[in-house]
């Protein structure tokens, strides 16, 4: 349940807020909704890891890859799908961090 709050929040947030707002969301999801600290952050690592990897594939797919093989030659990576796997890490993390913390927070003022 908290996954799937998570992901639906943070895809409607990203249709109109800057990308950071996953971490709003996270944070505030968890801080309401969260049982465990383990399950925080792995609701809100696999939520943002899979709508992060989804707006890749997507984005690769459309352009025939032409824009992931340009941003890693870019980066200095030259493999589109280390580029992927390194933008699911990052948002993942971001995600799992946050709602870590939104745990922790309402944790805290207990």
């Amino acid at each position: 349940m908290l996954f799937l709050l998570i992901l639906l929040l943070s895809l409607l947030a990203q249709f109109f807020l800057p990308w950071w707002s996953i971490a709003v969301v996270c944070f505030g999801v968890a801080f309401l909704r969260a049982h465990r600290g383990g399950q925080a952050f792995l609701a809100g690592f696999g939520a943002i890891a899979l709508s992060w990897l989804g707006a890749a594939l997507f984005w690769h797919l459309v352009t025939d890859g032409l824009l992931s093989s340009r941003v890693a030659a870019l980066l200095t990576i030259h493999s589109p799908w280390l580029l992927m796997a390194a933008t699911v890490l990052i948002g993942g993390t971001v995600g799992g961090i946050s709602a870590l913390s939104g745990f922790f927070f309402r944790k805290a003022l207990r």
